[in-house]
């Protein structure tokens, strides 16, 4: 169908490399151009070797996983006539362990506030048929094996 690309770049920063002592912030270079510092999460690596304001896998994990819900929809609810405003979500990933013992996203909720305008407004039932219609057609949710919960606000 389509090939996606991302570049991901690191360097050693003059860190002990050999006693796990360096920096794991790196540049991530999106197709198109979009650039982003990564970073492990400090709750998985600690500072000096992580950074606060950039982005860690797992925090793309979630967001990968609400952008794709959010487009679908965008795109649904406007089949379906009916105009949306803005959409907002607070995505929440949790990391944890699997029955292997294995770390891994264990469920991602994504709680998406969505406001409609014009004069063709859905109800609760059709706003949670987009939601399922959503989640059913999302590639990144039928990309994983972890839970994702829509609990929209």
């Amino acid at each position: 169908m389509s090939l996606h690309y991302a570049t991901v770049a690191w360097s050693l920063d003059g860190g002990d490399f050999l006693k796990r002592q360096y920096s794991r912030v790196h540049t991530i270079t999106f197709e198109g151009g979009a650039e982003v510092f990564g970073s492990p999460s400090p709750h998985v690596v600690p500072a000096p070797y992580s950074r606060t304001d950039a982005m860690d896998p797992e925090a793309a994990f979630t967001a990968a996983l609400s952008a794709c819900h959010m487009m679908w929809f965008l795109d649904f609810a406007a089949r379906a006539g009916f105009m949306a405003a803005n959409y907002r979500d607070a995505a929440e990933g949790t990391l944890g362990h699997n029955a292997a013992g294995k770390t891994v996203m264990t469920k991602v909720v994504l709680r998406p506030v969505v406001a409609f305008t014009g004069e063709n407004h859905p109800t609760a039932a059709d706003v949670a048929d987009l939601h399922h219609k959503a989640h059913e057609a999302c590639f990144i949710a039928n990309s994983v094996t972890s839970e994702v919960v829509v609990e929209p606000g």
